[in-house]
């Protein structure tokens, strides 16, 4: 990739843009020039970026006169007011909220999974949901071989995926193991409503608001997300997410049908050459994947296969990735890096 390129990032002080602007570093990303965007509050602060200090500039429409490619993590109402605002201006950007995702003129892409799909962008493609993006990844070549028709997923969800503040509150309350009832909860399950829960020392039920059906936002955007990347409308898809006292690294418990009959080796056989999948999987010695262990690193992992004990097509795995890697960042930027190769930038 020798084609230099003029970035944005909107949101860089973030979780989610700390990582993107890592990964800029460490994938090599051909950068002519970079700018960091972010509100009127944060602007003419500095950032750092390999071994020099940049001023933040205010995120306005202007911001991205001369920009190749905008990397937003900003939050839905940012990017629904300033990406095609970039677009306009000559930007392809790469939206790392929920605000585009099921619009059907935008492309929703995991690389490993979809990348065709980069070809019908319209100057906005989306960043999948974190738990949908390590799903996709782990399935997709098993649905190659041997079709799917219907998934069923648990999630185990780091708070990281609710960003800086429910990680500091999760530490916060950590230190008070004997108050553990009546510690102060401000952040989570959902920043904007009400009541909140201690995350510490338990598991909150929810994700998101709960939507009509009795299932929240996070999962229905799981359901939903899954059959748009993967072009399956009629996939039959069921998601419980839940929020678990884990800093960084998300794990999901997946139960898959397929429609061809098949082994656990041939499972074992599908993934351990996949594209973006490390294998983890030896009882014997109690191998298995685990976010404390995968926290900061690119794969997706993927162990404990099972075939399930009545269904003759039915499969259980276990799945864990950093969701601020694969399941943000690292997406994100592999989703550029697939553009300049397809010569789509």
């Amino acid at each position: 990739m020798s084609k230099l390129l003029t970035v944005a990032i909107v949101g860089a002080t973030g979780a989610v843009g700390t990582k993107m602007k890592e990964q800029l570093l460490k994938r090599n990303f051909p950068i002519k020039e970079i700018k960091f965007l972010a509100s009127a509050k944060s602007a003419g602060k500095e950032i750092e970026f390999g071994g020099k200090m940049y001023k933040i500039e205010e995120a306005t429409p202007e911001a991205f006169e001369g920009v190749d490619v905008a990397l937003f993590s900003a939050g839905g109402s940012v990017s629904a007011k300033l990406a095609p605002e970039a677009v306009k201006r000559g930007a392809v950007v790469i939206d790392n909220t929920s605000h585009f995702r099921m619009d059907p003129d935008v492309p929703l892409v995991v690389p490993e999974v979809n990348r065709e799909d980069l070809k019908k962008h319209n100057g906005i493609i989306a960043n999948p949901n974190c738990s949908t993006i390590q799903m996709v990844v782990a399935l997709q070549p098993i649905r190659q071989k041997l079709g799917l028709k219907r998934i069923i997923v648990s999630t185990y969800q780091a708070v990281s995926g609710s960003g800086m503040s429910a990680i500091e509150e999760l530490r916060e309350q950590s230190k008070h193991w004997d108050d553990r009832k009546d510690v102060e909860a401000k952040v989570l399950p959902v920043k904007s409503e009400t009541k909140h829960y201690p995350i510490a020392y338990n598991v909150l039920p929810q994700i998101d608001v709960f939507t009509e059906n009795g299932f929240t936002k996070e999962e229905m955007k799981m359901i939903n997300e899954t059959k748009k990347i993967m072009h399956l409308p009629n996939l039959h898809v069921a998601a419980t997410c839940v929020r678990v006292p884990v800093v960084n690294g998300h794990s999901e418990s997946v139960y898959i049908e397929v429609e061809k009959e098949a082994s656990v080796q041939d499972i074992y056989n599908i993934l351990k050459d996949a594209p973006g999948v490390v294998l983890q999987d030896d009882l014997n010695n109690q191998v298995y994947p685990m976010p404390l262990y995968t926290e900061g690193e690119d794969p997706v992992y993927v162990g404990r296969i099972r075939k399930d004990l009545y269904h003759p097509n039915g499969f259980h795995l276990w799945v864990v990735a950093d969701n601020l890697l694969k399941g943000a960042a690292l997406n994100s930027i592999q989703i550029a890096e697939a553009m300049l190769e397809d010569n789509l930038l």
